[in-house]
């Protein structure tokens, strides 16, 4: 469907993983929207995100007087407005299987965002807690399960770019920052080119370079 006016709501690009998700769908799927940056890290953050978003939190969707607070209910919008774009895969059962890996990633690994809060453009290696280790394990194990059983015909998780990959790509920026290694954590290798992929998107690189320019704006150091 097209002609839709799209407002995206996001937080600082170095921070915001969440923010990140949506707006990296949007990009692939080359679904037109605007920006509106609400900052993280200052004392008004929260009075400032409820004038865009009921949650209090970021990303959010502003589209035909409406707003969607949820970033999977963003994706899920994404989907059934646009049809004729791969949100998510084409095959049924696939689709199933990209939606219980994203699900997953919305509503699990709290241990390794805590310890591991996304800083995209730092190099801040540090070893994993034990309950970092055990989620960076299960999201080895499920890079490489996607990986073997459907993706064939591109690097992604199911061959070509869907909306898993747009879950799983501040996950590819955590391993960098911190210094990840995954080998030692039950790789084989398949999640570590599965990472490099997602970090060579010209996307993510769109992404990094606007970060970059925040931080200077703001005086932030590296």
């Amino acid at each position: 469907m097209g002609g839709a006016n799209y407002q995206l709501i996001i937080g600082d690009k170095n921070y915001s993983s969440w923010s990140l998700r949506p707006w990296l769908l949007m990009r692939v799927m080359g679904i037109p929207f605007s920006e509106t940056k609400v900052l993280l890290k200052v004392p008004e953050r929260h009075a400032n995100i409820l004038k865009h978003s009921p949650s209090g939190k970021v990303p959010a969707l502003k589209v035909d007087g409406q707003t969607i607070w949820d970033t999977l209910a963003i994706i899920e919008f994404m989907a059934e407005r646009h049809p004729d774009k791969p949100v998510w895969p084409r095959d049924a059962m696939v689709r199933a299987l990209a939606r219980s890996a994203s699900a997953e990633m919305h509503s699990g690994f709290a241990d390794l965002r805590n310890e591991m809060p996304m800083d995209i453009l730092r190099h801040l290696p540090k070893p994993p807690s034990e309950a970092v280790q055990k989620d960076v394990r299960r999201i080895v194990e499920i890079w490489r399960l996607c990986r073997r059983a459907n993706g064939k015909g591109g690097p992604f998780l199911f061959g070509a770019f869907s909306a898993a990959d747009a879950m799983y790509a501040p996950v590819a920026t955590r391993f960098r920052t911190y210094g990840v290694d995954l080998a030692a954590l039950g790789d084989d290798g398949t999640a570590a080119a599965y990472g490099e992929a997602i970090l060579a998107m010209p996307e993510m690189a769109e992404w990094s370079k606007d970060a970059r320019a925040e931080l200077k704006e703001r005086g932030e150091t590296l």
